[in-house]
């Protein structure tokens, strides 16, 4: 390169013109000296770049990353070109300065310069990330009087920024009068109908896409996962890796689909996914190990969430993947451990954020750790600067309120910098539900019936603490209350997999193909072995006032206990049995299976609204305190 410079540089200044396919050989290259030495040649000569030059020059410098050298250069060009802006407005966009891009797209406009196929994808970029759809539209509308709206690159420009500025109806409008289209077209397309929650929309455009790419295939598993349909997520991964697949799996496809694991505790498929990443050389990647460790952690594995932790660590000081494992321990109950991790971060010279002091108070208020847990709420900002929000307070009313200390809870709710929103109240009313002081639970149930009108689980909670004192005029009143503002219970139901298949129960549910056995186990078999041991049915538990027999039935169907039994009729003996829940477990549930536990000599993990129950030999993870 050095002996091409030589003949150039001795060229008289008439020749100006050829320094621009050295810089332009130069650009993307990472020769940022070489073309610096150019450039001295120039300065010395006396030689000042026209926009031709200048847009050359630009490229060079921004593909360089010296974004301050092309911005200089931009602005010492007199006479400012089409081409030049084009280059600046690209070296602006690739570097993500949107505000800076929209403001030379102006000045551009200003001056009558015209944009092009090049100009407006990357002016189209900046207004999807501002989410300036004003800006957008009035592109599209220049585009259309240049004819570019039919460019296959401006056109699918367009739909994006549509897509990004929530404008469905425009994107797909464009989208159909388009007459030639590319897969990103498409791809945006489907990613916006999945964000939107139009689920069959975008599965009918990936059924009719002529080509689809990784984009497309992850587009549509990550849409799948983000709107909680992780058997539709799970079930395209495994269609990734049929051999007759002509696309496979990436990174960025496995960190879409282990939240699906995550979401439906799919453990077994987990591992399946977690030794294919690790067959295609993804083992050391740090994403890729922290989206495991919150698989694993959410899953009920702390033992695999430790081991992807610890790998982690030997790489890197990854903020994300400390407030991982610190809200792991926090939601398995092990508030120590939570607590030692984040000294361990502290240590390390990791600052903590909002996120890792969720994690934290949430660990030491499901541990009983009130003092701790107070310490800690005062140091976030006298001492990590880490500015308390709403979360943290729920976490330190119901530190308080596990603790019987309501008084201190209220007074707490009361001097909040901040307007108490349904986390503290829900937080407030659950723990006078433990503690059966009905004057807070209605002051807190007031509430919540305000803020969140349509949550059944508020009107419930407080038909809970009515029916534990007698109180069933109230509980009638709560139910007529619930049926005239149109509120849908939401029932109870838990899942658990065998043989890698999720199995789904309902309370009081006979639809599954084993019922039949599933019943005659609950109704004959497991009542005799557990009051031998001391089971006494806690019929608070149930809302109705019938009689005693007919709530113990209720208990015995409710969901947790079917998918108990279902785990312990279809599975070995010594095999862990792992439940999800989608509420809070009940108290006489997690007496029975403390029972199970031992008596079937069985390890059950119970994953419920709030935490992770650990059964084993008849004590709980939890300590009873949960």
């Amino acid at each position: 390169m050095r002996t091409l410079l030589k003949p150039l540089l001795a060229q008289d200044p008439r020749f100006v013109s050829f320094y621009a396919p050295i810089f332009q050989s130069l650009t993307g290259k990472n020769l940022l000296k070489l073309g610096q030495q150019v450039h001295a040649q120039m300065a010395l000569r006396g030689f000042e770049p026209d926009a031709y030059l200048g847009a050359k020059m630009v490229a060079m410098y921004a593909s360089s990353d010296d974004l301050d050298s092309a911005v200089a250069i931009f602005h010492r060009v007199n006479n400012p070109s089409t081409l030049l802006y084009n280059s600046i407005i690209r070296a602006y966009t690739l570097h993500g300065f949107s505000e800076e891009t929209m403001e030379i797209y102006g000045r551009m406009h200003c001056l009558g310069l015209k944009g092009d196929n090049f100009t407006y994808p990357f002016v189209l970029k900046c207004c999807a990330e501002l989410s300036r759809i004003w800006i957008g539209k009035c592109v599209h509308g220049l585009s259309l009087k240049v004819g570019l709206e039919s460019d296959m690159y401006v056109g699918t420009s367009l739909i994006n920024m549509y897509v990004k500025c929530c404008d469905m109806s425009d994107a797909r409008r464009l989208f159909d009068k388009m007459t030639v289209r590319d897969v990103s077209s498409w791809n945006a397309l489907i990613a916006g109908y999945m964000k939107d929650g139009e689920i069959c929309l975008a599965e009918d455009l990936f059924g009719k896409m002529p080509g689809r790419n990784i984009v497309s295939w992850t587009a549509m598993i990550s849409g799948y996962t983000q709107n909680g349909l992780a058997e539709q997520a799970l079930f395209l991964f495994d269609e990734m890796l049929k051999k007759d697949s002509k696309v496979k799996p990436n990174w960025v496809t496995i960190m879409s689909v282990l939240p699906a694991c995550a979401h439906s505790a799919a453990l077994e498929r987990g591992r399946k996914i977690h030794n294919f990443a690790s067959r295609i050389g993804l083992e050391s990647n740090v994403s890729i190990q922290t989206a495991l460790l919150a698989m694993y952690a959410k899953c009920g594995s702390l033992l695999d969430a430790r081991q992807c932790f610890e790998r982690v660590r030997r790489t890197q000081n990854n903020l994300v993947a400390w407030n991982t494992m610190i809200t792991a321990y926090a939601s398995h109950g092990r508030g120590s451990e939570a607590v030692s991790t984040f000294e361990d971060m502290i240590v390390a010279g990791v600052q903590p954020d909002n996120i890792t002091f969720t994690g934290l108070l949430s660990g030491c208020s499901h541990s009983g750790l009130v003092d701790v847990g107070l310490k800690y709420f005062d140091y976030m900002k006298r001492v990590y600067s880490v500015e308390p929000r709403v979360e943290h307070y729920a976490c330190v009313v119901d530190l308080l309120g596990r603790a019987g200390r309501l008084a201190e809870a209220k007074d707490l709710i009361s001097k909040m910098p901040m307007q108490a929103g349904p986390s503290i109240w829900g937080a407030m009313l659950s723990a006078c539900r433990k503690h059966r002081n009905l004057e807070i639970a209605e002051i807190a149930a007031r509430s919540l019936f305000i803020l969140e009108p349509e949550n059944s689980g508020n009107y419930v909670m407080l038909s809970n603490i009515y029916a534990e004192a007698g109180m069933w005029k109230e509980v009638d009143n709560l139910r007529v209350l619930l049926k005239a503002q149109g509120v849908k219970k939401n029932p109870g139901c838990s899942w658990t997999e065998v043989n890698g298949k999720a199995h789904l129960f309902l309370g009081g549910d006979t639809s599954h193909p084993q019922a039949k056995e599933i019943y005659e186990f609950l109704l004959d078999e497991l009542p005799k072995k557990i009051k031998a041991a001391g089971y006494v049915p806690d019929t608070s538990f149930v809302l109705h006032d019938v009689s005693e027999e007919e709530k113990e039935h209720s208990l015995t169907t409710h969901s947790e206990k079917l998918a108990i039994a279902f785990g312990l009729l279809n599975t070995s003996p010594g095999v862990v049995l792992r439940v999800t829940k989608n509420l809070r477990i009940c108290g006489d549930c997690h007496t029975a299976t403390k029972l199970i536990s031992r008596i079937y000599e069985r390890e059950i993990i119970v994953r419920d609204l709030n935490r992770f129950h650990h059964f084993k030999d008849g004590n709980c993870s939890c300590g009873d305190y949960w």
